[in-house]
C-alpha cells in the first residue's frame, strides 16, 4: 500500500523545461518591505549579483533569492535537521527520524538565538523574511512540494540557525556506523589502535614535518572525505596578486550543496559559494580578502561510556514522529549530564546492555554566523583571525589570502582539552569526558600560520598542524596534501591555469606504489602467465586515473578482489573507509600464510581479467551518475536520474570521486562538487564551477547548464566591480520599496 501511495505522487509529469527570462519572471519585485531600491543582476547561468544601498534590504533580497534558486532543496534540508523524514518519506524513515531526534542537531538553537549580536539578529529576520516573502507571493512550487507533500509553513530564524547545526554535524559519526560494528568483534582493541595510529600520520600543512611517515611503507589509501583548499603567496605568483583555490568536496547529488552568488551593500561586498538556506558565504572574497576551508575532521564528539556512573541521572522526554502514509511513531529520548543516550538509537548496533551518551561541541552555544558575517568584511590577517574567534563547529582550516600578496591559515574550532594520547576504545570512560569537556580550547588558543618562507599553504583535511591537544584521530591520508604540494614545488611562477590544471588532477602515488608491490608479490609467487593481460595492464600504468585507462581500471578490481579476499566486507570497508588500511595491510602481508597470500592474488588477478573484458577502461566502470534524492524511489526514481558519464579520478586524487571499492560498475557518491579560483591581483577575477547547474528548479535552463564547463575544466565568471557585473550580467531584476516606483522595468535584458 506505502509504495503503491508513493508511485501515485510522482505518476505526473515533471516540470516543463523553462527558460531563464521564465524563471527569472516569477520573482515578485513591488510593494516589498524595502527602504530603497534593490537591484539583482543575473548572468546566463542564473548566478545573482545584488546591488542593495541597505543592509537590511541585502539580507531580504538574499532570502528572496535563496528561495527562487533552492525552495525545495532548503525545506528537505529543514525536515533533516529536526528529524522529520518520515513525514515526506513515510515508515521507511522511522529509524533515521529517531536517531536524529536522540542525537538532537538543533539542540543549542535557542540558547545561541538568544545570544545572537543584535546585527546578526537582524540580518538572519531580514532573510527570512525574503524566504516568506516568497513562498507568499509565488504560487509556483518546486516539484518536491507536490512529491514531498510538503506542508506550507513559514520559515523562522530557528529554521536557518537549524540548517547551520546540520551542516556543522561531526563528520566522524559516518565513521562510527561502522565502527560500532567492528566492536562487536574479538580483535576489536587491535583494529582500534591500528586505525588510530594510521589516522595520525597525517603531514601537517604548517609548522613541522609528519610524524612517523619514514617507518610507514607506500601503502595506499582509499578512504573518502575530502576539500582541498590552496593559496600562493604573491612571490610565487605570475599574476603579482596571491591566488586561492577550493574545491569542496560532499556528497554529489542534484541540485548541487552550494549556489554562487554575489552581493554589495554598505557593509558588505562580496562573492562566494553560499549553503542553501544560510545567508553568509562559506568560501569566498571582498575586495581585500579570500577565504577557503577544508573539513579537519575534529573530535568534535565523544561516545562516553554511562555503564559505570553511579546513578546516572537520565531524564526522559517523548517525541513524535510524523508519518506519511502511516501511523505517527511514539519514541522517547533519553538525556544524561552528557548528552543523547545514542545507545538508544536504531541504526547505530550498541548492545543493549550498553549506555553511551553523546558529548558534541555542537550541543553547546556557539556563534558561526556572525563569524562568516565578519569574515566576509574583514579586510586584514587580524580581521580574519579576530572574527573566527566565534567559531566552533564544524572544525576548519580555513585559508587565507589578501590583496597585498599574503597568506595565511587559521584552525577555526573548540575542542576538548583531552590527553595528549589516544583514547584506548571508541567509547570512552565517563571520567575522563568529564576530565576533558571541562575546559575547552578555542580558535584564538591553536597555532597559526601566516607567510610561511615556501610561499604557499595547502590543505587536505589533512593535520593541520602539531597540536598538544589532539585536534583528530582520523586525518586524511597524505595522498592529495603531497600531490599539491609536489605540483607547487616548482621553478616557474603559478598561474591560474596551473591553479586549473591541480584542481583536476587525477594521479595517485600510493597507487602507483602499491601496483609495484602487488607486481613482486604476482612475480615471487610465479603468476605472472596467469593473467599476462592484468600484468600488463598494470606494468604499463602511470598512475593517473584518466577515463581511457585500462591500468587503472585494471588496478582498482585487482585491489578490491585482493582485500575482500584477506577481510570479510564489513572489516575491509571500514580500513579503506578510514585509511586504515595501509599499515594493517603491511603487517597482514607479513602474517597471513603464504596459502592465503596465493589465493588472494589468483582470485584478484582473475577478478580483474574479467573486468578488463567487461568494461575495457576506468571509466567504463567509475561513472557520475548524478541525481535528485528522488531517484531513490521505487520503480520510478530512474526519472530522476540525470547524468550517467565516465568519471576520472579515485578516492586518493586531487580531483575525487570517491567510492567504495567494487569490481562492479559503481556510481561516484561523494567527490569535488565545485570549484573556484581567485586572483587578488585583480578584484574581478573570480571563478565558479558547481556540478551540475545553479537553478533547483528541476528543467531550468540553468539546471544542469554548468556540467559541460565541469566536465572540461572551465568556469564561470563573477566579479566584483559594479561596473564589470552590470557588462557581464545582462539581467536585471529591480526590487521596489513599497509606494516607491521603479527607476527601470522591474525586469529586463540589457543589451
Amino acid at each position: 500500500m506505502i509504495l503503491s501511495l508513493s508511485a501515485c505522487t510522482v505518476l505526473g509529469p515533471l516540470p516543463k523545461p523553462t527558460t531563464l527570462t521564465e524563471r527569472l519572471g516569477v520573482m515578485p519585485t513591488d510593494g516589498l518591505p524595502l527602504r530603497k531600491l534593490v537591484r539583482i543582476h543575473w548572468n546566463g547561468n542564473q548566478i545573482p549579483y545584488i546591488e542593495a544601498q541597505d543592509d537590511r534590504d541585502l539580507a531580504l533580497a538574499l532570502g528572496l533569492v535563496h528561495a527562487h534558486l533552492r525552495l525545495g532543496q532548503m525545506e528537505f534540508l529543514k525536515r533533516i535537521a529536526q528529524g522529520r523524514l518520515s513525514e515526506v518519506a513515510g515508515p521507511f524513515a522511522n529509524g533515521l527520524d529517531h536517531t536524529l531526534r536522540i542525537i538532537d542537531i538543533p539542540r543549542a538553537v535557542p540558547a545561541i538565538q538568544q545570544s545572537l549580536p543584535d546585527e546578526t539578529r537582524r540580518w538572519l529576520e531580514a532573510f527570512v523574511d525574503g524566504i516568506n516573502l516568497y513562498r507568499e507571493r509565488v504560487r509556483q512550487r518546486p516539484h518536491e512540494f507536490a512529491i514531498y507533500g510538503l506542508d506550507e509553513e513559514p520559515w523562522t530564524v530557528a529554521d536557518v540557525l537549524a540548517i547551520g547545526r546540520l551542516a556543522a554535524f561531526d563528520i566522524n559519526w559516518l565513521f562510527w556506523l561502522a565502527l560500532f560494528e567492528l566492536r562487536q568483534n574479538p580483535e576489536w582493541p587491535k583494529t582500534w589502535r591500528e586505525l588510530v595510529d594510521a589516522g595520525a600520520l597525517s603531514a601537517p600543512s604548517f609548522g613541522g614535518q609528519r610524524d612517523g611517515v619514514s617507518h610507514i611503507p607506500p601503502g595506499l589509501y582509499t578512504g573518502q572525505g575530502g576539500s582541498n583548499s590552496i593559496v600562493i603567496s604573491a612571490n610565487l605568483s605570475a599574476t603579482g596578486g596571491a591566488l586561492m583555490a577550493n574545491d569542496p568536496h560532499l556528497n554529489l547529488s542534484l541540485p548541487n550543496a552550494w549556489l554562487v552568488a554575489g552581493v554589495k551593500s554598505p557593509s558588505l561586498h562580496a562573492v562566494g559559494l553560499m549553503v542553501p538556506g544560510l545567508p553568509f558565504f562559506a568560501i569566498g572574497r571582498n575586495p581585500w580578502i579570500a577565504w577557503g576551508a577544508t573539513n579537519m575532521r575534529a573530535a568534535s564528539s565523544d561516545a562516553v561510556d554511562l555503564s559505570g556512573v553511579d546513578e546516572p541521572v537520565i531524564r526522559q522526554r517523548p517525541e513524535t514522529i510524523g508519518t506519511r502514509w502511516w501511523f505517527d511513531h511514539e519514541v522517547s529520548i533519553r538525556e544524561s549530564r552528557f548528552g543523547p543516550v545514542i545507545s538508544d538509537s536504531p541504526l547505530l548496533g550498541i548492545p543493549s546492555d550498553e549506555m553511551v551518551a553523546l558529548r558534541w561541541t555542537g550541543h553547546d552555544v556557539s556563534d558561526e554566523v556572525t563569524a562568516m558575517l565578519q569574515v566576509a568584511r574583514a579586510r586584514s590577517w587580524d580581521d580574519f583571525r579576530d572574527a573566527l574567534g566565534t567559531f566552533a563547529v564544524p572544525g576548519l582550516n580555513m585559508l587565507y589570502a589578501d590583496h597585498l600578496g599574503s597568506i595565511g591559515q587559521v584552525m577555526a574550532v573548540r575542542l576538548p582539552k583531552r590527553d595528549a594520547a589516544a583514547p584506548s576504545d571508541l567509547v570512552v570512560p565517563a571520567e575522563s569526558a568529564a576530565r576533558a569537556w571541562a575546559q575547552m580550547q578555542s580558535t584564538p588558543d591553536w597555532p597559526y600560520a601566516f607567510n610561511p618562507p615556501e610561499g604557499f599553504l595547502a590543505s587536505s583535511n589533512n593535520k593541520p598542524a602539531a597540536t598538544e591537544v589532539p585536534v583528530s584521530y582520523f586525518f586524511a591520508p597524505n595522498d592529495r596534501i603531497d600531490r599539491i604540494k609536489d605540483l607547487l614545488s616548482v621553478e616557474r611562477k603559478i598561474d591560474m591555469n596551473a591553479f586549473s590544471a591541480l584542481q583536476q588532477d587525477v594521479f595517485v602515488a600510493s597507487s602507483e606504489r602499491l601496483r609495484g608491490a602487488f607486481l613482486d608479490l604476482i612475480e615471487r609467487h610465479g603468476l605472472r602467465d596467469r593473467r599476462p593481460s592484468v600484468v600488463n595492464a598494470l606494468a604499463s600504468w602511470d598512475g593517473h586515473y584518466d577515463n581511457q585507462s585500462r591500468g587503472a581500471l585494471a588496478f582498482e578490481v585487482f585491489l578490491s578482489g585482493f582485500v575482500y579476499a584477506l577481510y570479510d566486507e564489513s572489516k575491509a570497508q571500514i580500513f579503506f573507509r578510514t585509511g586504515g588500511l595501509p599499515s594493517i595491510l603491511q603487517r597482514d602481508l607479513e602474517m597471513v600464510p603464504e596459502a592465503k597470500i596465493v589465493g588472494a592474488l589468483e582470485d584478484a588477478l582473475d577478478k580483474a581479467e574479467a573486468g578488463l573484458a567487461t568494461y575495457g577502461h576506468w571509466g567504463d566502470l567509475h561513472r557520475m551518475r548524478l541525481a535528485h534524492p528522488l531517484a531513490n524511489l521505487p520503480l520510478l526514481g530512474h526519472r530522476y536520474v540525470f547524468t550517467d558519464f565516465p568519471a576520472p579520478g579515485s578516492n586518493s586524487s586531487v580531483f575525487q570521486t570517491a567510492f567504495v571499492p567494487t569490481g562492479e560498475r559503481h556510481a561516484v557518491h561523494y567527490g569535488t562538487n565545485a570549484r573556484t579560483l581567485f586572483d587578488l591581483s585583480d578584484p574581478d577575477e573570480n571563478y565558479f564551477v558547481l556540478l551540475g547547474g545553479q537553478d533547483g528548479w528541476l528543467n531550468s535552463s540553468t539546471f544542469l547548464d554548468q556540467m559541460p564547463l565541469w566536465r572540461n575544466g572551465s568556469y564561470v565568471r563573477v566579479p566584483l566591480r559594479s561596473e564589470a557585473v552590470q557588462r557581464d550580467f545582462p539581467h536585471m531584476t529591480v526590487l521596489e520599496p513599497i509606494g516607491g516606483p521603479a527607476s527601470v522595468p522591474s525586469t529586463s535584458t540589457r543589451m
